[in-house]
């Protein structure tokens, strides 16, 4: 049963909510990251897809990643919807990512134009790249971020 509360209580006390997960592509095939911003009450730091958050209640899940994508990227760019799936894991701070997550596809060559209060810093990678180091430096990566790279990359190529 999905949870409709805040997102820090969701958190807090391990509700299944709804989230959504953004990936953006280059015409080099090169995936955009962000690193979150130090601020951020979990993942801090981390690296991670172009975009991730919540939808309000009620408001449709697309809509909300396309608007929280040029929240945080800068930038605009048509969404597909590629597949959703429920995960459960516990992160930093006593919190627990307890999420039904949709995970959208876009495609762009724009530079973002960062929203310093949300990302510390973005790169565009080759996923050959990424999957190198995730398998060497998983902690540097959120922990959704590495139950869904591969899924993610399956799916698109």
């Amino acid at each position: 049963m999905l949870s409709e509360m805040e997102k820090l209580e969701a958190h807090s006390k391990g509700m299944l909510h709804r989230a959504f997960s953004v990936f953006i592509f280059n015409d080099k095939s090169e995936m955009l990251l962000q690193q979150r911003a130090k601020n951020k009450y979990h993942g801090a730091g981390l690296w991670t897809n172009a975009c991730c958050s919540h939808p309000a209640l009620n408001e449709d899940v697309r809509e909300s990643a396309s608007e929280r994508l040029e929240y945080e990227m800068g930038i605009k760019c048509d969404l597909q919807f590629l597949f959703s799936f429920i995960y459960h894991s516990p992160v930093e701070n006593n919190l627990t990512e307890h999420e039904y997550d949709y995970v959208f596809v876009g495609k762009t060559n724009d530079l973002p134009k960062i929203n310093l209060r949300e990302v510390e810093n973005y790169q565009w990678l080759s996923t050959e790249k990424i999957a190198a180091d995730l398998a060497t430096n998983p902690e540097n990566y959120t922990v959704w971020f590495r139950k869904i790279f591969s899924k993610v990359i399956e799916k698109t190529v």
